[in-house]
């Protein structure tokens, strides 16, 4: 299956500090769920913004498969409007890509019964718990229908039980829909956990140090994380993690 957006011996230089990624080569395939893992300043966030098209690589090619409005961006904050309800926050995109207003808020109250937030459409963000805003940002990303959503530590502000709870409420969403996703993680068992493959990264300049692909079916069932294939793959990832930067390829 050819991949909906490529990235070939890319590289991104900045004149205030060098060199931050590359040679990095990557491909995401439609419906896939790849984590991007490394230490800060890997360059991690780096390609999540070549792979969105928010910016070019400074050498190398930059391939992407996917028309305006197909790709779908979540950051670490959720970024919400504070004046807007979640609905109204949600319903923005959809608004700003030309769709009629009561057309745009249907959609939104959808989106935002599929992640579990009927009943917050009128909320403020100020209203809403990290995890209950986490969530309207997951609905506004969801809304539009993107085959590529990109998730940069979306969850890293948040308590483990919360974490792990929109864990799975991200892999129920996918299933839905199939979107490719990428996201970055600082976790590697959260990497283990949703992802079919796991792309560790070297120190800056980040480029790849190994792959992992992860067993199992995606949406994970009960207990996964108590099987010996995720154990075995999280040994996996910290250890190519703390192998040598020599030893990259």
């Amino acid at each position: 299956m050819d991949p909906i957006v490529a990235l070939d011996q890319v590289e991104v230089d900045y004149p205030d500090r060098g060199r931050a990624l590359g040679p990095f080569s990557f491909s995401v395939a439609p419906g896939e769920i790849v984590a991007l893992v490394g230490p800060s300043g890997s360059g991690k966030s780096t390609a999540l913004r070549l792979l969105a098209g928010l910016e070019g690589p400074t050498g190398g090619s930059l391939r992407r498969d996917l028309g305006r409005g197909e790709t779908s961006v979540v950051f670490q904050a959720p970024t919400l409007a504070p004046w807007l309800s979640a609905q109204a926050n949600v319903a923005l995109p959809l608004e700003l890509s030309g769709m009629p207003k009561h057309e745009a808020h249907a959609q939104a109250g959808l989106a935002l019964d599929r992640v579990g937030l009927a009943a917050a459409r009128s909320a403020r963000p100020a209203q809403l718990s990290g995890g209950m805003a986490m969530r309207v940002s997951l609905a506004r990303a969801l809304a539009t229908g993107p085959k590529l959503l990109l998730l940069d530590e979306p969850f890293a502000a948040l308590d483990e039980i919360t974490r792990r709870t929109l864990a799975d409420d991200v892999l129920k969403l996918w299933a839905q829909s199939r979107p490719a996703i990428v996201f970055v993680t600082h976790s590697v068992e959260e990497a283990a956990y949703m992802a079919a493959r796991v792309v560790v990264m070297t120190r800056g300049p980040g480029r790849i140090a190994g792959e992992i692909s992860i067993p199992g079916e995606l949406p994970r069932p009960q207990a996964f994380r108590a099987t010996p294939g995720f154990r075995q793959a999280a040994e996996d990832i910290s250890t190519c993690l703390a192998q040598d930067a020599g030893d990259v390829r």
